[in-house]
């Protein structure tokens, strides 16, 4: 069997089917692409299990939480999960690491990983959308917002990354 990873995709013809994806996505659910919602609905769930009598008259979570976890985010953030997993099975990429910066130890990345995904969380919720939900789904209808928070969401990008480069050199 062979296991030298197959060539990466052209990043024309990835982003051309992203787009197509992005507009199915409207067409059968009616909403654009977008994961956070399904955060909020397990940790309403899991809010839920333990105080359902806070969680359940709560004007943001309530709704989540009567619902369930059978909402069409859910089920699309399941679907990109099983789609990545057969993509990188497939083009035989995938392998279990904790990824980061070469010369940081296994601590420090993973200590990396978590600020990085509780800012990223925060800003998600403050923002009520996340990059992909605002970005894709918000820049694809031509909505000022989505740009604007692709300018801003870059901006930070590369603000980061020249106070975190010295962890890459």
């Amino acid at each position: 069997m062979n296991n030298t990873a197959k060539p990466l995709w052209n990043p024309y013809v990835a982003g051309g089917i992203l787009g197509l994806g992005l507009l199915a996505t409207f067409l059968v659910t009616g909403h654009g692409l977008g994961v956070t919602g399904a955060t909020t609905a397990l940790t309403a769930k899991v809010s839920g299990q333990i105080a359902p009598g806070t969680v359940a008259p709560h004007s943001y979570l309530g709704t989540y939480f009567k619902h369930s976890l059978n909402i069409w985010v859910v089920w699309e953030v399941i679907g990109l999960m099983l789609g990545a997993l057969g993509a990188s099975l497939y083009g035989r990429r995938f392998k279990l690491k904790i990824d980061g910066p070469p010369h940081a130890s296994v601590m420090v990345r993973i200590g990396l990983a978590t600020l990085g995904g509780l800012f990223s969380g925060f800003g998600a919720r403050a923002a009520m959308g996340c990059a992909s939900g605002m970005g894709l789904s918000g820049s694809a209808p031509l909505a000022v917002a989505g740009f604007l928070f692709l300018i801003g969401f870059f901006a930070a990008g590369v603000l980061f990354g020249q106070i975190s480069k010295g962890l890459w050199s």
